[in-house]
């Protein structure tokens, strides 16, 4: 019995690579690419950014500038998540099933939430260009409604895992609504909410670079600006920047989660 249960995963596997395979070719052939072309480009690729692709004396003069938009895009992510935060965690409220007033808010809730959260950003501020057009209002909100989505999302999964036995011992008492929700949720809950806050300004730091090269606004402007001037050298230092920038605001991240749970 096992051996036939074995041997029918395998074909199951076999069907399955198979596929993958055929879907693969498909693509290719319909895209008209050819990965053995493209795999053999790659050293040529390497050898141009080695020796076009680096930050020399003319391009360090750019740094201030370039400093000025990365501060630009930071405080855009921060902003974004935090005021997402605030809506975020007043539907997370509504959608948990232990503090929702009532079904139909909470249907509601989570599908509101899940609108703006299976929505790319890039397709949130493609649509809002038509109304707001190139500038940071359009980059704030297409970072604003992903943000706010993926975290009543979130919001509502803490709340259910972390104050459902507080929340049961306070009902017992007699507590009211407000009374479960400032003694019992949010204090059960905060450290978890806060590492998905925190976890969110990353995201969006990375989000924002790609956003403000169609919002005109940021450090993915300035990338862009520089990169179709083919002034690769002011591109490449603003490419150490955004990775370095990540880097510090990610372990920064990382101790505070770490101090808080």
């Amino acid at each position: 019995m096992e051996v036939d249960i074995f041997i029918k995963r395998r074909r199951q596997y076999i069907l399955f690579g198979l596929v993958l395979v055929a879907f693969a070719l498909m693509s290719s052939n319909i895209t008209q690419y050819d990965p053995i072309k493209g795999i053999l480009s790659i050293p040529k690729a390497v050898v141009w950014m080695v020796t076009n692709f680096y930050p020399n004396a003319q391009s360090m003069a750019k740094l201030p500038d370039i400093l000025s938009k990365l501060h630009e895009t930071i405080f855009l992510s921060i902003a974004a998540t935090t005021t997402a935060s605030i809506f975020a965690l007043f539907f997370g409220l509504m959608g948990s099933k232990t503090t929702k007033l009532n079904g139909t808010l909470s249907t509601l809730s989570r599908l509101i939430g899940s609108i703006s959260r299976n929505i790319p950003d890039v397709v949130w501020a493609m649509l809002l260009l038509f109304s707001f057009g190139q500038n940071v209002v359009t980059g704030y909100l297409a970072l604003f409604f992903v943000t706010f989505g993926t975290l009543t999302r979130a919001f509502i999964e803490t709340i259910d895992e972390a104050s459902e036995s507080a929340v049961e011992a306070l009902r017992a008492t007699g507590a009211n609504y407000f009374q479960i929700v400032f003694q019992a949720v949010i204090p059960s809950s905060i450290p978890q909410m806060l590492s998905w806050i925190l976890y969110m300004i990353e995201t969006n730091i990375r989000s924002a670079t790609l956003i403000g090269i169609l919002t005109g606004t940021g450090i993915g402007f300035a990338f862009n600006l520089y990169y179709k001037n083919l002034n690769y050298h002011t591109a490449s230092l603003v490419v150490l920047v955004i990775v370095l920038s990540v880097l510090i605001l990610e372990g920064i991240s990382n101790y505070v989660r770490r101090v808080i749970l």
